[in-house]
């Protein structure tokens, strides 16, 4: 095949683009390929104890059978439809008995307060011993760790002294586990990242970890973490100052809505300055490999039945809202928010199974078939990625999928970019 230009015009052109090459991998490593868990749960620390997570799911198990005792009757104040009635309420009351809890953060920070400093140093002791224990024996969520207080002046030093002591009374038990999840709040600028980048650091190096191995979360909770001073999109200059060891973004809510001067009543997750947060974070981590969590509803189902269900109904509707608009996770402030996070999220995924197994076998026959629609390799990853998570959650069965794609689980992860057999 004749052609014009030579072999060393295409050398110059990839020695020219040798640096964004490697910029591009660095900033951009795309998705972790690991489970995403579908909640976080927020307990404060002086309320958590070694029964907490199973007591949530029992609490969540009772708030069903007094308030929604059978499959019809869930359906019927979500508004499931009829096929999806059974295998929800079944796999809801499953996931409450085997894994009520993906995700815990044990919190020092707003739901904790201000404690005299020998209280929080027994409280974040206590903490790492119940963590270890449990990790230990089998019972520690898939993830678990603690919000520390933040890193502003007024409690730099109480925060700082609470992440020491949990994280070396889990070295002292045995070490740090797989699992382990450190959520930094209320970051307003880049620098606060730098500095908690900085304390994994000299940790690592006391205790002789590997490089690397302590991550964490940023919480958005203040406007500046959106919009800097220059009108610059802070949250992206944080990411970039996490070298690598920011896990995920999470929403705060009720901070958020009150720094921008929204009332009390209409401080929600569906509310505008709610949906322009979380949309300047969706793009700033995209690619990254630093996941997105919606925040809560402070709305809680307790009291009558006529109430319960009022408050299931608004929490339903606003995960439904969130797994929509691609933010996976959430977070969960009562037991009784259990029932319906886990219907929200398995109706999601159940009720678009069928589609996304026909275009996913479509994609990889390489013909459209049946479905009208010609797929390309973006969204086949995304396909095979919403399968990946419908089954890391429970939601759905290796079995089914397998049965309507003709695919195994680790076909799934090849095409969803993960890697194969990930916990």
């Amino acid at each position: 095949m004749r052609t014009s230009l030579s072999g060393a015009v295409r050398a110059s052109i990839a020695d020219s683009l040798a640096a964004v090459d490697a910029e591009l991998a660095r900033r951009y490593p795309g998705a972790p390929g690991t489970r995403q868990p579908v909640h976080t749960v927020y307990v404060p620390a002086d309320l958590f104890t070694a029964g907490t997570v199973r007591d949530w799911g029992d609490q969540a198990l009772a708030a069903l059978a007094e308030h929604a005792p059978d499959a019809a009757s869930f359906a019927a104040v979500l508004g499931l439809p009829d096929d999806l009635a059974e295998p929800v309420h079944t796999r809801v009351r499953a996931k409450l008995e085997r894994e009520p809890v993906e995700d815990l953060r044990i919190d020092f920070e707003d739901g904790y307060g201000h404690r005299p400093d020998a209280e929080e140093d027994a409280a974040a002791a206590r903490a790492a011993s119940l963590v270890a224990a449990a990790c230990a024996e089998g019972t520690a969520p898939p993830y678990v760790g603690i919000r520390m207080k933040c890193l502003e002046a007024a409690v730099r030093d109480r925060g700082i002294r609470t992440l020491d002591i949990f994280l070396t009374g889990l070295m002292a038990a045995g070490g740090l586990p797989d699992g382990l999840v450190l959520t930094l709040p209320k970051v307003t600028y880049a620098e606060q990242v730098t500095a908690m980048v900085r304390l994994c650091e000299e940790f690592e190096k006391a205790r002789g970890l590997a490089p690397g191995r302590i991550g964490f979360e940023i919480q958005i909770e203040t406007t500046q973490a959106i919009l800097g001073p220059d009108g610059r999109a802070t949250v992206a200059r944080m990411i970039d100052a996490a070298q690598g060891r920011a896990t995920g973004l999470h929403y705060g809510t009720f901070d958020y809505s009150a720094a921008c001067g929204v009332g009390a009543a209409h401080q929600s997750m569906d509310h505008p300055v709610a949906d322009h947060a979380k949309a300047v974070m969706q793009v700033a981590a995209a690619g990254t490999g630093v996941r997105l969590s919606d925040g809560s509803t402070n709305v809680l189902p307790v009291g009558p039945t006529e109430r319960v269900h009022d408050a299931w109904q608004l929490h339903h509707r606003l995960v439904r809202r969130s797994l929509a608009r691609a933010y996976y996770q959430g977070w969960d402030m009562h037991p009784g928010h259990l029932p319906t996070r886990y219907a929200a999220v398995y109706a999601f995924y159940r009720e678009g199974l069928e589609a996304a197994a026909e275009r996913l076998a479509a994609y990889v026959d390489r013909t459209v078939g049946g479905t009208g629609i010609a797929d390309e390799p973006a969204t086949a990853k995304a396909l095979s990625g919403h399968l990946l998570r419908g089954l890391d959650c429970g939601a759905l069965d290796a079995a089914e999928v397998e049965r309507l794609t003709g695919l195994a689980r680790t076909d799934l992860d090849t095409l969803a970019g993960r890697t194969p057999a990930t916990p």
